[in-house]
């Protein structure tokens, strides 16, 4: 199983938006990197939900159900898009300034690429923002 961070703003497509959908589609993703991102997320691997720009946190955990395929609301060019699923929010949100002052979170991809929409995560990135999160799987 891999894990990834996924972002979105929440007046965009936030958490309780895909927890009351039970599916959305990960689409509109304009970056080469984010995109491979997207496109190497295997079905059941883990995703950690991030609000961006108003939250500035991890809020939940959600599933990649359904692997990559074109993203339809590409008008041009070699874009794709994934489906996922809520699995659980956080008990408590885990805050940017959190985890970028976590001693072991200082070469997770938040705190380096920040901007990067789709990134991995490993297995010990994971587990230290659950913790933070006071959530268990």
């Amino acid at each position: 199983m891999n894990y990834w961070l996924v972002k979105s703003e929440p007046d965009v497509y936030s958490y309780d938006q895909l927890v009351a959908e039970k599916c959305g589609r990960w689409d509109g993703v304009r970056n080469y990197q984010a995109r491979n991102n997207l496109r190497a997320m295997k079905a059941g691997d883990l995703c950690l939900f991030y609000h961006s720009n108003i939250g500035l946190a991890v809020v939940g955990i959600a599933r990649v159900l359904r692997e990559h395929y074109p993203d339809p609301t590409a008008e041009q060019g070699d874009w794709s898009a994934v489906d996922l699923e809520p699995v659980k929010p956080f008990v408590r949100p885990v805050t940017l300034a959190e985890i970028k002052g976590h001693p072991a979170l200082q070469n997770f991809g938040l705190v380096r690429n920040a901007r990067l929409s789709v990134m991995p995560a490993s297995f010990a990135e994971f587990s230290v923002i659950l913790a933070l999160g006071q959530t268990q799987l």
